[in-house]
């Protein structure tokens, strides 16, 4: 069970939950030694203090001695000098005598640096157990973690539909498969993600925002686009939001970029063979690590069907957001049209991680087996 400071620490964590990108969610609790919590905070947005640092100002402003006390903090504090400096020396420097940390943080310059330094400087290091505040912990930070390991974000896939598995109608049209409590929801983890992936036919088809409406985010994710021939229109709805638009093609018209470009887009060309999977005209491999080394940690994907399948069959969809709707469709238009089978053991398992209504509809949550060992 985990220890109440940790939750704490992990409650704080999750409130920062739209803001910290591409840094993970971070809570940190300072506790007396008499069992007083004296400080605590979580991380702010990058280029901004970490969570330690908000824990540590918040004592000095409560008028208390961090010395002795102890620091639950749910991923091990940095060790190095990135946009801020490093959260371990801060810990030592307060007076901080032990430190319990949720998990190892998986960025090759921490990865155990942090807690060893805390060592090195006399304070007493106690790493929970993954029941203890270490899973909690990582699946808030999935994301970073995804990137930090396999240099690729953790890629969620977002469809609704109805219960006989179609998004829309023959001729396209899906508004409203689902209720508003449902198209809230699917605004709630438009905002944790650091962008959001669509292609270019949903953006000819739909003209979407795809920015975040339903709650309240200081920040838009990027939005990224595949579109190999660069027919995304100029004066696009995606445009409107203030976020960075990129989008992703094969094309050498110069013209038309320049005009996506006085639009506010980045165009951005891959290097390599055009992929294999069926329909897919962008390198989906090549794309998933461009987008790591752009520091996207979630990627919420928002598209038809051809890439959705595409995506699904190439193995690189981490996570599956489904929304079912009470309503028979059916001829329309399937989810994952782009996933061509020739046997049904190619299928991808799923793991189901939750089933909850969100009003008269379902959101089912279900991960791609053997997408969280990392």
């Amino acid at each position: 069970m985990t220890d109440q400071s940790m939750q704490s620490a992990l409650d704080l964590a999750a409130s920062a939950l739209f803001i910290t990108s591409p840094n993970p969610r971070v809570g940190c609790v300072l506790v007396a030694a008499d069992g007083q919590v004296i400080g605590q905070g979580h991380t702010q947005r990058a280029g901004g203090p970490h969570a330690e640092i908000m824990a540590l100002r918040d004592a000095a402003a409560r008028g208390h001695s961090t010395v002795g006390a102890t620091a639950y903090v749910t991923l091990e504090p940095c060790a190095h000098h990135g946009r801020t400096g490093p959260c371990c020396d801060a810990l030592a420097a307060a007076g901080v005598a032990k430190v319990v940390g949720a998990i190892t943080d998986p960025n090759p310059l921490v990865a155990g640096n942090g807690f060893g330094r805390l060592r090195a400087a006399g304070v007493e290091v106690v790493v929970c157990a993954p029941q203890d505040g270490g899973e909690a912990s990582r699946e808030l930070n999935i994301g970073f973690f995804s990137r930090m390991v396999r240099r690729q974000p953790w890629v969620r896939v977002k469809a609704a539909m109805s219960l006989d598995g179609a998004t829309a109608l023959p001729d396209g049209r899906s508004q409203w498969i689902t209720g508003e409590a449902a198209r809230a929801d699917g605004h709630f983890w438009r905002a944790r993600a650091c962008a959001i992936l669509t292609g270019v036919g949903t953006v000819l088809a739909d003209d979407p925002a795809l920015d975040v409406r339903y709650v309240d985010t200081p920040r838009q994710p990027r939005l990224v686009v595949l579109d190999s021939q660069l027919r995304t229109p100029p004066q696009a709805r995606i445009f409107a939001a203030e976020r960075e638009v990129l989008i992703y093609t094969r094309s050498e018209d110069s013209a038309r970029q320049a005009a996506l470009e006085a639009a506010g887009a980045t165009i951005v060309r891959l290097p390599g063979p055009v992929s294999t999977v069926p329909n897919a005209r962008i390198d989906l491999a090549a794309l998933m690590q461009d987008l790591g080394q752009r520091e996207v940690n979630e990627l919420h994907v928002e598209a038809g069907g051809i890439l959705n399948g595409a995506l699904l069959q190439a193995g690189l969809v981490d996570e599956c957001l489904f929304y079912l709707a009470p309503k028979l469709v059916g001829q329309g238009l399937p989810a994952f049209a782009g996933m061509a089978l020739q046997q049904l053991d190619q299928a991808p398992d799923l793991d189901i991680r939750s089933i909850e209504p969100f009003g008269a509809d379902f959101r089912v949550l279900a991960r791609v087996q053997g997408h969280a060992a990392f």
